[in-house]
């Protein structure tokens, strides 16, 4: 017997959510910093991959396209990853330089959304970032076409051993000129927080042009509606 529902049947595992309240006073003024607190509770509870990204860009012709990616940087302009410019995502983002992302924490019943222009790193800080990767993870980012049709994994595991024969142990190996980093910089945050009966607490920080006064970190928060 089929588990598949009927046409316009209800799915089933659906939850309700707890009732863990997000106020505005409950968060911090500056974003990044409200992230990074998140974050650290998403690690103390056990969240699996805490910094797990769905991210979102577009191509020329506006289609979109959406993958899981590790932050692998969070600082005062906004995140980073770091990825093949070859791929999907690199394609897009050389025709459309803007993106957004969302994570997810599911034991906190949270989520944080953000978007905003995204754009290159400098190659330095992509050379930095690259030598402290395992030497396996060097290795596959030279090997790999990202997201290119594959004959077979054999065809992959060759490019693999091709590489570190040009590369044996001991031997430094550099940054790929396909590879690098990208930073996205928020100019909206939004902090979900799950309650009952679908009644969500969401919180959006907007970027303000001009700082009400020195020291001001230019954001405006309101409370959005579940």
């Amino acid at each position: 017997m089929s588990a598949t529902p009927e046409p316009g049947a209800p799915l089933g595992g659906r939850s309700n959510y707890g009732d863990r309240p997000l106020e505005r006073a409950d968060l911090l003024a500056d974003p990044v910093a409200q992230f990074e607190a998140w974050v650290n509770a998403a690690i103390a509870a056990g969240v699996a991959e805490p910094l797990a990204t769905a991210l979102a860009t577009a191509d020329a012709a506006g289609t979109p396209s959406v993958r899981m990616v590790l932050i692998r940087g969070i600082g005062p302009a906004g995140i980073d990853i770091y990825t093949n410019h070859e791929s999907r995502k690199g394609r897009d983002l050389a025709a459309r330089p803007e993106a957004a992302a969302t994570l997810w924490w599911p034991q906190l019943e949270r989520q944080v959304r953000l978007s905003g222009p995204m754009h290159p790193l400098d190659p330095a800080a992509s050379a930095a970032y690259f030598a402290s990767r395992p030497r396996e993870s060097q290795l596959g980012a030279w090997a790999s076409n990202q997201g290119a049709p594959l004959v077979d994994r054999a065809a992959l595991e060759a490019a693999v051993a091709a590489v570190a024969a040009t590369y044996p142990p001991g031997t430094p190996i550099p940054l790929p000129p396909h590879w690098g980093g990208y930073r996205l910089t928020p100019s909206r945050w939004e902090f979900w927080q799950g309650r009952g009966n679908r009644l969500h607490d969401r919180f959006e920080y907007a970027r303000v042009a001009a700082p009400a006064a020195a020291g001001d970190p230019g954001w405006e928060i309101r409370r959005l509606q579940p």
